[in-house]
């Protein structure tokens, strides 16, 4: 089993999918989608290895799938840290190209800051 984490951007975008879903559909759907991303930062936990790469990038960065969304994830110090999470309709890899760095050190901050005694 590993540590999973969540980064402030990935609970904003949480919290936004949320919002949208109860918006767009209804209260009962946004639970329910809520409730199968959170039943796959489970799976994560328990099997790391269900992260992926993808085809088209080459960076140290590892995704997951769920419904209409993607879990973009570094795996940083035995920890998995969940970064951001994104519609699988957009352009994943060419966001990357212009977010990766930013993400990669959003990780290695928060791993820092729980090494740190308390």
């Amino acid at each position: 089993m590993s540590e999973l984490r969540l980064t402030d951007r990935a609970l904003a975008d949480l919290d936004e999918i949320a919002r949208r879903s109860v918006r767009e559909w209804s209260s009962r759907v946004a639970g329910e989608y809520l409730d199968d991303l959170n039943a796959a930062l489970g799976r994560l936990e328990e099997n790391p290895g269900l992260l992926r790469g993808h085809s088209d990038y080459s960076g140290r960065l590892q995704f997951y799938g769920v419904r209409e969304h993607v879990l973009v994830c570094d795996v940083f110090d035995g920890r998995i840290f969940i970064l951001t999470v994104w519609h699988g309709a957009m352009d994943i890899v060419g966001r990357l190209e212009k977010l990766e760095p930013q993400l990669v050190q959003e990780a290695e901050l928060m791993a820092r800051k729980l090494e740190k005694p308390l």
